[in-house]
């Protein structure tokens, strides 16, 4: 259980990570009294931020590996957009992510029986290639306590989604190639790369050991899945371009 004072250092934690994305000027770290102390605190930190930019979107969930539990955080419905969008705002890091991401069709409130992977697909109404765009109130997220960085939405700062992909279940996502260009440069090509190895285990995992803290997933909120090409870096102006060879494209440009 929380104590206040505890709650007030998050409150005060949040306000800085807060002020440092709102004006683009970062902090090295939270101060140590301040950093959260376990995975609870860094979902308590993430909540308080996420809450700031009003209602949420979805959610944002992987793993570093095929064996890893997953970590997961909200995505602002604000800052989720289109194919083609242009990302303007204070805008410092400028990272990107290829992404495989999904719509849910379907409610999946909490529930005493564990949801099924074939009842969480069911409920998916389409998949996506995606962008995710990397942000940071901490001068360099890797670099700072991993608790601060967690706690910072997990380095979250948007998402694009490109058009849906038609027969989405029979994709191979372990055969899967992924390419992502900057200002038609290709930066990155790789296949099967997804970090947390079978990407499907993500949604079942989020709507069962994920609820008391999402509500459930609800209809018309998104779930990206974790990045397949690391973070690629951009600038001012830059145009990014995310290719799939089966999931299809997806594209943004930075003001």
């Amino acid at each position: 259980m929380m104590t206040g004072e505890r709650e007030r250092q998050l409150i005060e934690a949040a306000d800085l990570l807060l002020d440092a994305r709102r004006t683009g000027v970062p902090i090295e770290d939270l101060p140590e009294a301040l950093q959260p102390k376990n995975m609870d605190e860094a979902y308590a930190l993430q909540d308080r931020i996420a809450e700031a930019y009003g209602a949420i979107g979805g959610w944002k969930i992987g793993a570093p590996s095929a064996e890893a539990e997953p970590l997961f955080a909200p995505m602002p419905l604000a800052w989720v957009a289109r194919d083609g969008a242009v990302i303007g705002g204070v805008r410092r890091y400028r990272g990107l992510e290829a992404e495989i991401a999904f719509l849910i069709g379907e409610d999946l409130p909490p529930r005493a029986t564990q949801y099924s992977r074939d009842e969480v697909a069911t409920a998916i109404a389409s998949c996506h290639p995606a962008i995710e765009v990397i942000e940071s109130g901490l001068a360099d997220p890797l670099k700072a306590a991993r608790m601060s960085m967690l706690g910072d939405l997990q380095m979250h700062g948007g998402f694009v989604y490109g058009p849906a992909v038609a027969d989405w279940k029979k994709i191979d996502f372990k055969a899967e190639h992924v390419m992502i260009a900057v200002d038609g440069a290709v930066r990155v090509e790789r296949t099967g790369s997804n970090t947390s190895g079978d990407l499907m285990r993500l949604l079942p995992w989020l709507a069962n050991e994920g609820a008391a803290r999402t509500g459930g997933l609800k209809a018309g909120q998104w779930v990206t899945t974790g990045s397949w090409t690391g973070v690629t870096s951009a600038v001012p102006g830059s145009t990014a371009n995310v290719k799939f060879s089966v999931a299809g494209e997806v594209h943004l440009r930075f003001e």
